[in-house]
């Protein structure tokens, strides 16, 4: 693979453990985008009509693809956005579960539901809506696309995808793939457009849904357009999870699945536990095992199976955590460890821990998207579940307690759309995946992730004296 220094494009591979350019991609013309959306519209046309157990047999074999091809593709991850190589092999293992699930339920799932009725009979039916737009973002360059595709592909919709410019070769890779698998053409198509086109895009009459992954910002502008022309939209944005101690918690484990969780793809995750709440009788104590664990992560090349610690995506990524440490800082934060670039080539900073973090500051209200956990000490359980649900992002979370009955009854009590008991925020085919409040709307994975996009249209069977 050619390094180069310069390019002009945007749509480009620079490796963060180098910060060097890689490889480059021209953005489309409009031409070739119409061609596209053409081209996908058509499909669409014969793709709805082929049977479910033809479906499945295509996303069998992605699946099969991505399992043999997974050294190569988890290398591209890493390669494009500086994951590490074990985790971005692990992700591409679970994209082909991900593929296998709606392979193996999606008729299933899509079966005509009976509905009770006093008066003759009725069920509901659900059908495919048409070519949908799926933006998606970098920090888990083939998970994010599969969660999308997988059921809706399934489904019998078709899909023309705008990934983050900074991972091109692994939007390429997938289109690749779809067609090695014998998806005809049109199904699922890579679009290499910039922001700003977006907007067009979702306008176009041929579009009939949308679904965005990235920040709060980009998905109300996103949903606004979408609203616009009347379009369904889902939505994954921002969180700030909550990683709620109790007081019979094991300590230890605690602070190792918090510590360790939080370094899972260099902080970089949406569900990653970014507010770790403690009663203050143990607040000194996790601090402490906390920073030990930190004072011996590894931080090194990505593809070195000992490193523990990757670097983040980008240069520019890089610079906006260690600002927000400096800001948080300055507004009376106490650095704990860690918080500065590493000296060295590629955008490296040390794992990082911030406490005493007061309301009405930058780092209480932000999402910190890197390898920086927050630490907030409590007076009682009634305040770390107030102090849970101070904030405007609701997607997952974390309870951690012995008694299991017990966490469960906080679980109840916060705010989001995912809690999960004695193990940090994760993912698996089966389960859905989705927030509330400033996080989004709508779910993924799981049965609720393929009726997002379907005309769920009921029939209803009677006689015309019927009174209704």
């Amino acid at each position: 693979m050619s390094v180069q220094t310069a390019t002009s494009s945007s749509i480009k591979t620079v490796n963060p453990a180098t910060n060097k350019i890689e490889k480059q991609f021209d953005a489309m013309s409009d031409e070739q985008i119409e061609a596209i959306l053409a081209r996908a519209d058509g499909a669409f046309a014969q793709w709805k009509k082929v049977p479910f157990s033809q479906r499945a047999e295509l996303l069998h074999k992605v699946a099969a693809i991505m399992r043999e091809q997974k050294e190569a593709l988890g290398k591209l991850c890493t390669i494009e956005m500086g994951k590490l190589l074990s985790e971005g092999i692990g992700e591409v293992l679970l994209c082909a579960d991900i593929f296998d699930y709606y392979a193996d339920n999606g008729e299933a799932f899509l079966a005509d539901k009976p509905l009770d009725t006093p008066l003759g009979s009725a069920f509901l039916s659900y059908a495919p809506i048409g070519v949908l737009l799926s933006v998606q973002p970098w920090n888990f360059p083939f998970y994010q696309i599969t969660r999308s595709a997988a059921p809706n592909i399934m489904a019998g919709n078709t899909m023309v995808l705008k990934h983050a410019s900074n991972v091109p070769q692994c939007a390429a890779i997938m289109e690749q793939i779809f067609a090695q698998a014998g998806v005809p053409a049109g199904v699922y198509t890579n679009l290499f457009v910039p922001g700003s086109k977006v907007s067009a895009l979702i306008g176009d009459k041929r579009i009939k849904g949308v679904s965005l992954t990235g920040s709060e910002s980009a998905g109300s502008s996103f949903a606004a357009e979408a609203g616009k022309y009347v379009k369904k939209s889902t939505l994954e944005l921002g969180g700030s999870d909550a990683f709620v101690v109790l007081a019979d918690a094991d300590l230890d484990l605690a602070v190792k699945t918090a510590a360790l969780g939080r370094l899972w793809n260099a902080g970089q995750v949406c569900v990653s536990p970014k507010r770790i709440i403690v009663l203050e009788s143990v607040a000194q104590a996790f601090i402490s095992k906390a920073r030990a664990i930190y004072e011996t992560i590894r931080i090194g090349d990505p593809l070195d199976a000992a490193t523990q610690l990757a670097p983040l995506s980008s240069e520019k990524a890089a610079q906006e955590i260690i600002a927000q440490v400096e800001t948080a800082v300055k507004q009376g934060a106490k650095l704990v460890y860690g918080g500065h670039r590493l000296d060295r080539p590629g955008a490296y900073m040390e794992p990082t821990i911030l406490t005493d973090i007061k309301p009405g500051t930058a780092a209480y209200a932000e999402e910190i998207f890197g390898p920086v956990l927050c630490i907030y000490a409590v007076k009682d359980e009634a305040a770390a579940i107030a102090l849970a649900n101070d904030s405007v992002f609701g997607l997952g979370g974390t309870v951690f307690g012995a008694d299991t009955a017990k966490a469960v009854a906080v679980a109840r009590q916060i705010d989001t759309g995912m809690v999960y008991i004695n193990h940090t925020t994760g993912i698996a085919p089966e389960l859905p995946f989705g927030g509330t409040k400033n996080s989004g709307y709508g779910r993924e994975q799981s049965p609720a992730g393929i009726h997002e996009f379907v005309n769920e249209k009921l029939i209803r069977i009677t006689t015309p004296d019927a009174p209704y």
